[in-house]
């Protein structure tokens, strides 16, 4: 074979090679952008909200959703003067044998946890998914949070022993709602601080186009079961002295010490984009900045 011959098949296998990477890189770019449906949405929230109706309604009217805190919290702000905030009123209640859950397992758990899986279930029937039917499917699940201190609660209640770690451990999180429902996609737990379930939003989104699962559950929760965190935010003179943030008012202080939870249903599905009867809104994750370390 002459010099020639071998120059023109080196040259045809570079003009293939390069046909491919081009082929590759069109379809990686159609991917980024590929669109991708919000096909539920569930949530609790202060006000005595329990879904996004309800959520929508409360925004409407002008609602009032801060309050006092809940009697069975059984701790006061001492030494604050702060006596309100965002509270969800059933933070408590859980009916663990509905998800399977032994009530001995169930009194280790971190209420946040119990959210999730009850607002989870809610959400993908909401989608018009039978939640036992994606046993064993690419579902993947995305929760931020931030902070667990139920843990100190749960060490003195005799019947949580070998339960404790599970219960209240940030990557069993996400872990526990794969789990419960048989999910076989990426379970992840991601804390931001404040920004903690907008980037959860975000990896789910990014997972959802790359084909790392079809369909994904992305939120998370905050349950203050201790007043450590609200009690150290109002001697920062972190939080709003009447509990109301007043955003972009000429009176703004600062933020009510709140808890909530909240989920998304993403699917990737060419079929449930275009038969997504419900659009919901999406938002770009936070950035921080040199004068922002915890995006908020």
């Amino acid at each position: 074979m002459s010099d020639a011959t071998e120059l023109v098949q080196a040259l045809r296998a570079a003009l293939r090679d390069n046909k491919r990477l081009k082929e590759d890189n069109r379809r990686l770019a159609e991917t980024a952008t590929e669109p991708i449906a919000i096909v539920a949405v569930g949530c609790r929230f202060p006000g005595g909200v329990s879904g996004p109706d309800e959520f929508w309604d409360l925004l409407a009217r002008g609602g009032e959703a801060i309050g006092p805190v809940p009697a069975d919290r059984r701790w006061g702000v001492p030494g604050t003067g702060h006596t309100e905030g965002g509270f969800l009123a059933d933070a408590g209640d859980f009916d663990p044998g509905f998800f399977g859950i032994s009530p001995r397992e169930a009194r280790s758990m971190d209420p946040q946890q119990r959210l999730l899986l009850e607002v989870a279930w809610e959400t993908l029937e909401g989608a018009g998914l039978d939640p036992t039917g994606l046993r064993g499917s690419r579902t993947g699940v995305f929760v931020g949070t931030n902070g667990q201190d139920y843990g100190a609660l749960a060490q003195a209640d005799a019947g949580t022993e070998g339960y404790l770690i599970t219960g209240n451990a940030a990557s069993v999180v996400s872990g526990r709602v794969s789990y419960t429902f048989g999910f076989e996609g990426p379970a992840v737990t991601v804390d931001t601080a404040c920004s903690a379930s907008l980037v959860a939003l975000h990896l789910a989104a990014q997972a959802v186009r790359r084909g790392e699962c079809q369909l994904a559950l992305a939120g998370g929760a905050t349950v203050m079961a201790t007043p450590t965190a609200f009690t150290e935010f109002s001697r920062q003179g972190g939080l709003a002295s009447d509990g109301r943030c007043k955003a972009f008012a000429a009176d703004a202080t600062a933020p009510p010490g709140a808890r909530a939870s909240g989920w998304c249903c993403w699917n990737g599905s060419p079929r449930h984009v275009a038969s997504a009867t419900r659009c919901w809104p999406c938002c770009a994750a936070a950035r921080s900045t040199p004068t922002a370390p915890a995006t908020a």
